[in-house]
């Protein structure tokens, strides 16, 4: 008999990315609440077979990132979670002083299990791992855009080298050829590595069939942690175990009716050409932080655009640049506040917007996410059926009047996700 309560507890380190994991784990069976920040100690627990607790610990100072990862993982000890998952982004963004190796180091401590996987490949999403160095598409990270990345510049694909300077422990590589004989040689191999005294062991993965591979292989693991793209092989050992039964309902959300509406403050390759996609075909105000570098002001100037706006179309409100244009903002107002100047902009242009009736948000980039939905006031999300592959749509849980989200990542979607976006939503109601 399935047993009660949730079976795998994760904890992201931002907001858009949580919702990536969520829905790789309703697509595969599990239903899954995403809960923002890390619940207070008398918070029910969730009926949900995952939970993924969503912090906004990616950029954050790493002593801070440490204490609120360990705080969500006491709670989901607490709520009896049998396995745990700490989910970073699948272009391993971080910096020389973490925040990926810090959090893991603590999680590792505190489960007192010595040993987790690294694996942040998505082949969906064109993110693959071999012979330890990530690529994105064809190219390597550091030749993808990622190394301009204005927060967490990623100039070095090799994972190994990479994740090594973020702990005190050691990292080892279970390579390609090893990956393609199996799970049961899989499991070996870390073992090996176990004993050997590695904390830690990149995984390469190329496909789907890899991902699934190592989740099999994981099974025993207290930890593991990566991208969204690993969690595709968890669910089944759940399952296999007679924990988890098959749940084709699992994407199912309550119906929301109002206007629509879209907010883009990332900055990434796919979001700038994503908006270049919609613009001629939604109302479409692009937001100019470098000549109005004042939270309030640009607020005010998407209040007034939206007058007599809301109507059958969604809108769009984007505050995105490319690269030259974002560090000369940075130049300007320091890389922190040049960041915060946007996420304070987008999280006031969001309140407004659901004070004029927009019930359907998507928001584009995990910074701006985690500022919007800290300004609704949203606490927990229903995960539903994706858009595209790591953006599902969410409902809003216990908002009133209820809203769906959908928080993309900005490097996620198709060129014409913005379009589809509402599309998807109907079909899905």
């Amino acid at each position: 008999m399935p047993q009660p309560g949730p079976l795998l507890g994760c904890i992201a380190d931002d907001f858009t990315g949580a919702t990536d994991l969520a829905a790789t784990l309703v697509g595969n069976g599990m239903r899954t609440v995403q809960l923002i920040g890390v619940p207070d100690a008398g918070d029910a627990v969730p009926d949900a077979d995952a939970i993924v607790v969503a912090l906004k610990s990616r950029t954050t100072p790493a002593a801070q990132a440490v204490a609120d990862s360990r705080a969500a993982l006491a709670w989901l000890r607490r709520a009896g979670c049998r396995q745990y998952f700490f989910k970073y982004c699948s272009t391993f963004d971080s910096t020389p002083a973490g925040n990926i190796g810090p959090v893991a180091d603590a999680l590792v401590s505190d489960l007192d299990c010595g040993f987790a996987l690294a694996c942040p490949a998505f082949p969906t999403n064109r993110r693959t791992v071999y012979q330890g160095h990530l690529f994105v598409g064809a190219v390597l990270l550091n030749e993808s855009g990622m190394e301009h990345h204005p927060l967490t510049p990623m100039t070095d694909a090799n994972l190994v080298r990479v994740l090594s300077r973020q702990t005190d422990g050691t990292v080892g590589l279970v390579a390609f050829a090893t990956v393609e004989q199996g799970a049961a040689v899989i499991r070996d191999a870390m073992t090996a590595l176990k004993e050997q005294g590695r904390r830690y062991a990149i995984v390469d993965a190329v496909t789907d069939g890899h991902l699934r591979a190592i989740g099999a292989a994981a099974a025993a693991h207290p930890l593991v942690t990566g991208g969204s793209g690993v969690a595709i092989g968890l669910p089944a050992n759940f399952r296999a175990g007679g924990m988890l039964p098959e749940r084709p309902d699992s994407a199912a959300l309550p119906a929301v009716s109002g206007h629509a509406a879209i907010l883009a403050g990332s900055c990434s390759r796919a979001t700038l050409g994503q908006i270049a996609a919609a613009r001629s075909h939604l109302p479409t105000l692009e937001l100019d932080p470098l000549a109005t570098p004042n939270a309030a002001q640009l607020a005010d100037q998407a209040r007034a655009w939206l007058d007599g706006r809301l109507g059958s179309a969604p809108v769009l409100i984007a505050a995105s640049a490319p690269p030259d244009r974002v560090a000369e903002l940075q130049r300007r107002l320091g890389r922190d506040a040049a960041g915060a100047l946007v996420e304070q902009a987008l999280a006031a242009i969001a309140g407004e917007l659901a004070a004029r009736g927009v019930r359907r948000l998507v928001v584009a980039g995990g910074e701006t996410a985690g500022a919007v939905v800290t300004q609704l006031g949203v606490r927990s999300l229903r995960i539903g059926p994706e858009i595209d592959p790591g953006v599902p749509w969410t409902h809003a849980e216990g908002r009133l009047p209820p809203m769906w989200l959908a928080l993309k990542s900005g490097n996620f979607g198709a060129p014409d996700f913005f379009l589809k976006a509402f599309t998807a939503q109907e079909d899905a109601r």
